[in-house]
């Protein structure tokens, strides 16, 4: 098992901590980050674009001019998509880009983001992020301490003071375990947890 530094919200070092290799040691493998990364994306997607085609413009069938002897082209009404204002052919219309990957490949995703902080020596464990109240001058005083500018904070438990303290502070989140996903461990530099939100993750791959 990896053994990291385990430091308090002054970034002091108190105690040790010992990681499961089988979550936070896996080879990393790029193309099933991306995999899982592309299908969150693609999840996020609105689709709502939407376009009106020939049948839902307003405006009359009625034939513009006859058939022949104008020399013009052989108009039908004024909804045909070569006229301005007419119908959109083959335009977008509300649909969902949601897709699923196999449980399996999205639960090995999650190992090799996680383990791919331990090696890049991007993943701190605090003994305790605990704030005395709602304060961002506080809260940014402990990122400053930490050398953490972009960070995700992953907690386990309801941690008020901290939520709103850091909600304005631009390149943090604060995330419940229960929430943790390959798209935002990438997202960020630094991956800040706590020895609570640690035992929940592996917990989650336990067999």
């Amino acid at each position: 098992m990896a053994v990291v530094d385990v430091r308090n919200i002054k970034g002091e070092k108190v105690s040790e901590m010992e990681l499961s290799d089988d979550v936070f040691n896996v080879e990393v493998k790029s193309a099933v980050l991306h995999d899982v990364v592309k299908m969150q994306l693609a999840k996020r997607r609105a689709g709502t674009a939407c376009v009106k085609n020939r049948s839902d413009v307003k405006g009359s069938t009625r034939k513009l001019f006859r058939q022949k002897g104008t020399g013009r082209a052989r108009r039908g009404d004024i909804k045909s998509p070569l006229l301005r204002g007419g119908g959109v052919v083959f335009g977008p219309h509300p649909r969902s880009y949601a897709y699923d990957l196999p449980k399996k490949v999205r639960q090995l995703a999650l190992k090799m983001a996680l383990s791919s902080k331990l090696k890049n020596n991007t993943l701190t464990i605090l003994d305790d992020i605990t704030l005395d109240g709602i304060k961002t001058k506080n809260f940014v005083a402990v990122m400053e301490a930490l050398e953490a500018r972009k960070a995700l904070i992953v907690i386990s438990e309801e941690n008020r003071n901290l939520v709103l303290s850091a909600r304005n502070v631009p390149g943090v989140k604060v995330l419940k375990a229960e929430g943790l996903n390959v798209y935002d461990i990438l997202r960020y530099d630094d991956l800040l947890l706590v020895p609570s939100s640690v035992r929940s993750i592996e917990g989650r791959f336990a067999s």
